[in-house]
């Protein structure tokens, strides 16, 4: 059960998580029957769905990362719980644009064919569907050592999710590029010897280049698709009025994850030196 640890006893902590995962669908079902999701209630849920599975699907990934920066084993625990969250929010999501187009599987399928957001994004769905029917242990024990390798599958699509992400995101890609942001962080995190990647040194360093990233794909994206100069995405990135860009509150995000990960690690040496001792 998902409240329940490693070792089959109850767990106050994945309890808590498990019920926060629903969280963000109540509250989206409180806004619709309060008629707070505008003056169209499908298309506005379907765009938040999609949100949520990016951020599930980054707090998957962020799972390895956050035991060895914060020093916090228990945390591999979520990692299943997450993604199988993550699945069941794009379902939810590609189960709404059906509802959108009124259930036309025709249509729908010729749409996926012809655009090509749509094609990433069935893709997507297609690839976290695999990977959240075969999440249990029963198709671990079946497919034995194909099992990590068809679960590492979970980096090339979370990059076909953020395209995705930007493609239907058109003009205001706020949230895209700070998602984009986030997963640079991972990337750069999976990118060092794993010998560096606990040490609190590199943390801070690690978020100055996740925010040049975020700068950088910002940059990229408008000069592609917008053809807005680089040069005022830049300057864009360098004020703090009327509001940080997103490579402002990855900076932020990742230096305060550095910072509470040195600390943690420095409260735990006395106590570590006392069990040797």
């Amino acid at each position: 059960m998902p409240w329940k640890d490693a070792a089959g006893r109850f767990s106050w902590f994945k309890l808590l998580v498990f019920l926060g995962l629903f969280l963000p669908a109540a509250w989206l079902l409180l806004r619709g029957f309060a008629g707070d999701l505008g003056g169209r209630p499908v298309t506005e849920l379907l765009r938040r769905c999609g949100d949520w599975t990016v951020r599930f699907l980054l707090l998957t990934l962020a799972v390895s990362p956050a035991r060895a920066v914060w020093d916090w084993p228990g945390v591999v625990q979520l990692r299943r719980m997450l993604g199988v969250a993550t699945g069941c929010y794009a379902l939810a999501h590609v189960s709404l644009y059906l509802a959108q187009q009124n259930f036309s599987l025709v249509f729908v399928a010729g749409e996926i064919v012809k655009r090509f957001y749509l094609t990433i994004g069935f893709t997507t769905l297609c690839g976290l569907t695999t990977l959240l029917i075969t999440s249990t242990d029963g198709w671990q024990r079946r497919l034995r050592g194909g099992w990590k390798k068809l679960h590492r599958l979970i980096f090339p699509l979370a990059v076909l999710a953020l395209i995705h992400y930007f493609l239907q995101s058109k003009i205001d890609v706020t949230n895209a590029v700070f998602a984009a942001g986030v997963f640079a962080w991972l990337g750069c995190w999976r990118l060092l010897p794993r010998r560096l990647q606990a040490q609190p040194l590199l943390f801070a360093a690690l978020a100055v280049a996740a925010a040049l990233a975020t700068v950088g794909i910002e940059t990229l994206w408008y000069a592609l698709a917008t053809g807005v100069p680089a040069m005022r995405v830049l300057a864009a990135n360098l004020q703090v009025t009327p509001w940080p860009r997103p490579a402002a509150w990855i900076g932020a995000l990742f230096l305060a994850v550095a910072l509470i990960g040195t600390t943690r690690r420095w409260r735990r040496r006395p106590r570590r030196a006392a069990a040797l001792a």
